[in-house]
């Protein structure tokens, strides 16, 4: 699986049809979407598509024709994400009429290619899943699980002091949950106590 971690856009011409498209993370979907609407009050169709994981990690995808002929525009993109293996992304597709029908089959060719290019012209990240993991740790105890964050390469999320220590709030994924775990376990009799641990150590 791969992620974008910023917006790529392209354009290609066919038949006189103007398509500009444009890949970015799923969590600027609404931001990118008004943006394109303001951009391109003219555009006759802002085609889209996107895949993410929910908070359970299950897979999520939608699309929208935006009234393209039905199955034309929007499920070929989310075949283009689907075939570059991409979570966590969306695409959109803006199309200016050029005077030439595509017919079904022209649009999802036009769809799909001008997705891939944005694909192509994108830096590609490898996605690995994280999860949230809150626990508490008493004053006595911060400096060790201070050294320990810092000789991991580990950067908290949030941090919240409180009268008796502070309660902190990271992103593992599974090989650094399972190694903070081993090491925080030692420090239970001392204070130590986790509030809320990711979903795939339940």
């Amino acid at each position: 699986m791969f992620i974008v971690n910023d917006t790529y856009m392209q354009k290609q011409e066919i038949k006189k049809s103007n398509f500009i498209s444009y890949i970015c993370p799923f969590s600027e979907f609404e931001d990118v979407h008004k943006m394109l609407e303001d951009e391109h009050p003219k555009a006759v169709h802002i085609v889209w598509a996107y895949r993410h994981y929910n908070k359970y990690f299950q897979i999520v995808e939608n699309s929208s024709d935006d009234g393209e002929p039905k199955g034309s525009s929007g499920p070929p993109c989310l075949d283009a994400l689907r075939g570059a293996e991409l979570i966590d992304t969306c695409v959109f597709v803006v199309r200016y009429f050029g005077g030439i029908k595509l017919g079904v089959g022209g649009l999802v060719r036009a769809y799909s290619s001008s997705v891939n290019l944005a694909i192509n012209a994108a830096n590609l990240i490898k996605f690995e899943i994280k999860d949230e993991c809150v626990f508490f740790v008493p004053f006595t105890l911060i400096a060790k699980f201070e050294h320990y964050f810092n000789k991991e390469n580990l950067e908290e999320i949030q941090k919240n002091f409180n009268e008796l220590g502070c309660e902190y709030l990271f992103k593992f994924n599974k090989a650094e949950f399972v190694k903070f775990s081993q090491f925080a376990k030692l420090f239970e009799m001392q204070g130590f106590s986790f509030l809320a641990i990711p979903l795939f150590a339940n």
